[in-house]
């Protein structure tokens, strides 16, 4: 049974991934290759996909993946739980997932184009990691527990990431224009929102039939 809930939510997942790869390659690609452009700065002899179907075929695969794994941990979410992903509620766990593992790191960490100054990569990595943690236990406490000190609780966890601020990069200048940083800042942002619901609206179908008996009603 737990097999057919993995199975379901791999599916979900990359379904999701594949409508993300058509977003990526229409909206966010061409930026990319833009500050590329500017940026001239790709190592000689280093292998990486060439521009135009290998490009596209790559990064859409490595989105499915991706899609794949965050409908699995949002499955596992809903298990351990005991909350079951619906039809009816798998766009609101998508957003939660979003707020969770997008939005919240991004206030802190925005998107970054090639060529654009960054801080240490540890540093930036254990930051991201402890927001998107931080974050997903305040959404749980806000969403399942009524307590007012519960809710403060959840609103501490959610704020203390970024009340110590994300670790920045040491210098600013950068050949990538600021307009071009903040369109791409914004589209991943709303592709990244609409790529959650996918996950969770299929997922929700997905996990309609399959988690049958997974939950005690």
């Amino acid at each position: 049974m737990i097999g057919r809930v993995l199975l379901a939510a791999l599916l979900a997942g990359i379904v999701a991934g594949l409508f993300m790869g058509a977003i990526q390659h229409l909206r966010i690609t061409p930026m990319i290759l833009q500050a590329e452009a500017l940026e001239h700065a790709a190592e000689a002899g280093e292998w990486r996909p060439a521009d135009g179907w290998e490009r596209t075929l790559s990064t859409t695969v490595a989105t499915a993946l991706t899609g794949a794994a965050f409908a699995v941990i949002l499955a596992g979410v809903s298990l351990l739980t005991g909350i079951p992903v619906t039809p009816r509620n798998g766009m609101i766990w998508g957003l939660c997932g979003f707020l969770a593992a997008t939005l919240a790191p991004a206030a802190g960490l925005a998107p970054e184009l090639p060529g654009m100054p960054v801080g240490d990569l540890m540093a930036r990595q254990v930051w991201w990691a402890g927001t998107i943690v931080a974050s997903a236990i305040g959404i749980y406490l806000l969403a399942v527990r009524p307590e007012p000190w519960v809710k403060g609780l959840a609103v501490i966890f959610i704020a203390l990431p970024h009340v110590l601020g994300a670790p920045g990069p040491l210098d600013h200048e950068s050949a990538v224009p600021a307009g071009l940083a903040a369109a791409y800042a914004s589209n991943v942002i709303a592709a990244a929102a609409v790529f959650w619901c996918l996950i969770g609206v299929f997922l929700g179908l997905a996990m309609q039939r399959s988690s049958k008996g997974l939950y005690i009603t």
